[in-house]
């Protein structure tokens, strides 16, 4: 992501992390944070993205000046992060994140024909008391606004309960979304659970998510997970195949160290690793593959993605398993509306593609799961 664009101007009341600016008053519902790629595409922010003009999921975010009071170990919102003492200024998957009333969001989505640049909405929950209200106060306001534009809920587990997705269902939510992120029980609790002081339950993240595919049905829900927290491969595909076998989708993250957190040291995922899970990723969700039928070495690697070669080859060129996954658009189920830009790496060295890949960009994927040490995406 790269800034620029001086022509636009920043409006009055968005406020820009970068700037250290305190914001006391800004809290939800009135204010909204959002990611930079969503601020970019709707002219709060200036700015060029790499390779793409807009994302087609416009990215919200509540937001308090106390915080979220989880404190996972590789996010950037975590409550340790204290001496940021305002919310607003932690940097979250690896961009900053400006804030803005959001009834300005809604008038500039309506009058700047970003309507068809949208595909979707995403409102992304923390833990905070207020954050289940508040979610349902916004997703009322656009789906009264803006009934054309689906809304994803990124949820918050902990908070909720069975009758929050029913009730958060008849407000017109469309997909129910859960950041399990963490897909071993050890792995989950090492990094977000008690020994991290958080009070997340990985057994609660599972409930949610059988909860999300019995109340909002097959297509209609899914799970993020992170590639590279210390899992296997076979361990992550294994969850893929369970999330699918209940009618969701996946949605891939690289693990990318995010800054002041206490995961910051922890090296970046291996790109052969990450290029082989988006690829079993991909087969698994859209293309007929089942992990049973994949092969996996000692370490759990996979060495035979369980289809005919020629087949696989084509999944490959197509480029589209290496693309950003999360909530579906309007145009190709299999490409993601929710392409986040530069969210788990930077434009020398993409992980999660956030366009079409051409030639070039294939050809550097199938070094990287090759083995080879090169970079992806910056031509």
């Amino acid at each position: 992501m790269m800034n620029g664009g001086a022509e636009q101007v920043q409006p009055v009341h968005v406020y820009r992390p970068n700037y250290h600016v305190k914001t006391p008053q800004m809290r939800s519902p009135e204010y909204v944070q959002m990611s930079t790629a969503a601020a970019i595409t709707l002219g709060l922010v200036p700015g060029l993205m790499h390779r793409t003009g807009c994302t087609h999921c416009l990215n919200l975010l509540v937001t308090y000046p106390e915080g979220c009071r989880a404190n996972c170990s590789y996010c950037g919102l975590a409550r340790h992060r204290e001496e940021a003492r305002d919310f607003a200024d932690r940097n979250f998957i690896r961009v900053d994140w400006p804030t803005a009333r959001f009834e300005e969001v809604i008038a500039r989505v309506k009058a700047g024909g970003d309507q068809g640049r949208f595909q979707r909405m995403c409102i992304s929950m923390i833990t905070h008391p207020a954050s289940d209200a508040d979610t349902r106060v916004l997703l009322a306001r656009w789906v009264a606004a803006l009934p054309g534009i689906p809304v994803s809920i990124l949820s918050n587990p902990t908070t909720m309960t069975r009758e929050d997705l029913i009730e958060l269902k008849s407000l017109g939510a469309d997909i129910f979304t859960v950041a399990l992120d963490a897909v071993t029980p050890t792995i989950f609790e090492r990094t977000r659970g008690k020994t991290v002081d958080s009070p997340h339950r990985y057994e609660k993240y599972w409930e949610a998510i059988e909860w999300a595919a019995e109340i909002f049905g097959p297509e209609k829900f899914g799970a993020h997970l992170i590639c590279g927290m210390g899992e296997t491969e076979r361990e992550i595909l294994e969850t893929c195949q369970r999330i699918k076998e209940m009618g969701g989708h996946n949605h891939m993250f690289a693990f990318f160290p995010e800054r002041g957190s206490l995961m910051e040291e922890w090296p970046p995922v291996d790109r052969g690793q990450w290029r082989r899970v988006q690829l079993a990723r991909f087969l698994i969700d859209y293309a007929g593959g089942h992990v049973t039928r994949m092969a996996f070495d000692g370490a759990g690697r996979v060495t035979d993605f369980g289809m005919e070669k020629s087949a696989l080859e084509a999944q490959i060129q197509s480029g589209k398993p290496f693309q950003t996954s999360g909530c579906p658009g309007s145009l190709d189920e299999t490409v993601s509306a929710c392409n986040r830009p530069y969210g788990d790496s930077t434009p020398t060295d993409i992980l999660s593609f956030p366009f079409a890949l051409e030639a070039l960009d294939v050809a550097a994927v199938k070094r990287q799961m090759a083995g080879e040490d090169v970079g992806a995406g910056f031509f």
